[in-house]
């Protein structure tokens, strides 16, 4: 079993001017614990309802559209982006199902049921039934929206059965959105950014499987394999570029871990990342260099996001285990660093350290 608190050495090296640290010792608890989690959903729900700054990201028809944030999106204004409070309400519910006493319960509760109403889904549903917003957010967006749906049917909870009714106009519209582009997109995006095509997949198809939707879900395993199963020797030497929040090699392994049979799964991955499979395959952590940039600060979400991915993985099959190693040091890097007092972090990356926090957690037996 992983130790609670997990010490580590990261060796780092560099040229040029980049800023360096050749050695740096951490301890951090990365174990997901109630003084944690009062940490982590403090950040959200500072920002559900701040307006500004923020980064629209919408076509603008005529002037009747300039708008404010909240005119827009009154469901999902705050946080800086309509991605970043869509993934702050799921953040929110999450911890309140894994820790029902959480001091902040009250505020949460009142600030979701104050968001997440009829009326203003249903704004958020003509948004994007505008003409030249009907692709606003793919699939980034579109994914957490269904993540945060999943969320809300799995949990008994009052609150939770109203706000997925109200939500579920929006869920619709976006899992028949997804249904009809897939088919479209000749080409996967293997980008490290929002639009990578193997995150959105992932996403969307955990929400199939909860939800039973065969149609989703079929669309999704189809284009997975038709995209990825051919691949092979990834390049993980061209990682991370510079903004990066995602690991195109890692998350497209996230999905077909979930897409293929193990065994096949096994087959694909020794072929997809020889170098990984190795028992002493190492990987430093993405480096920030300034947590005050906005794209600087991305390759702190690299770390919990190939953090989620190797527990996945590392969990998946015994051979694979060292993974888990790497997965400690990726996490204990970035966490110390999501409450620095700098908004550019603070409005999202408490999401992807949950995230990271959770699959380390997983509940799932592993023999030597």
């Amino acid at each position: 079993m992983i130790k609670y608190i997990f010490p580590f050495l990261i060796l780092i090296s560099c040229t040029g001017n980049k800023t360096r640290a050749s050695k740096q010792i951490k301890q951090i608890n990365l174990d997901l614990t109630i003084e944690q989690a009062e940490r982590l959903s403090s950040l959200p729900l500072k920002c559900i309802q701040q307006e500004y700054p923020n980064k629209l990201g919408q076509v603008l028809n005529n002037d009747s559209e300039v708008k404010s944030p909240k005119n827009l999106h009154p469901a999902f204004y705050g946080c800086f982006d309509w991605h970043s409070a869509v993934h702050g309400h799921w953040l929110m519910i999450r911890l309140l199902k894994e820790f029902p006493n959480l001091k902040n319960k009250k505020t949460i509760r009142e600030k979701l049921s104050q968001q997440l109403t009829q009326a203003n889904v249903l704004q958020e549903v003509a948004f994007f039934k505008t003409k030249f917003n009907e692709s606003f957010e793919r699939t980034y967006g579109w994914s957490w929206i269904l993540k945060l749906q999943q969320e809300l049917i799995t949990w008994e909870d009052d609150d939770a059965a109203k706000w997925a009714k109200n939500l579920s106009p929006l869920v619709d519209l976006i899992t028949e959105k997804y249904i009809e582009f897939l088919p479209k997109l000749q080409y996967p995006i293997r980008t490290g950014e929002h639009i990578n095509t193997a995150f959105g997949l992932t996403l969307a198809f955990d929400f199939s499987i909860t939800t039973k939707n065969r149609k989703l879900q079929e669309s999704v395993s189809k284009r997975a394999k038709e995209f990825y199963f051919q691949d092979k020797n990834s390049p993980l030497n061209y990682e991370p570029s510079g903004y990066d929040f995602l690991s195109p090699s890692l998350e497209e392994a996230d999905l077909m871990r979930r897409i293929l049979p193990k065994s096949e799964f096994i087959l694909w991955f020794e072929k997809f990342l020889p170098e990984m499979i190795k028992e002493n395959f190492k990987w430093e952590v993405g480096i920030v260099s300034d947590r005050t940039d906005g794209k600087m600060v991305h390759l702190d979400g690299l770390n919990f996001s190939r953090a989620w991915c190797l527990y996945g993985i590392g969990y998946h099959d015994k051979r694979y285990k060292h993974l888990l190693k790497i997965a400690d040091q990726h996490l204990a890097y970035s966490l110390p660093s999501i409450v620095d007092g700098d908004y550019m972090g603070e409005h999202w990356l408490a999401t992807f350290a949950l995230n990271a926090m959770l699959e380390r957690n997983a509940k799932i037996s592993m023999t030597d």
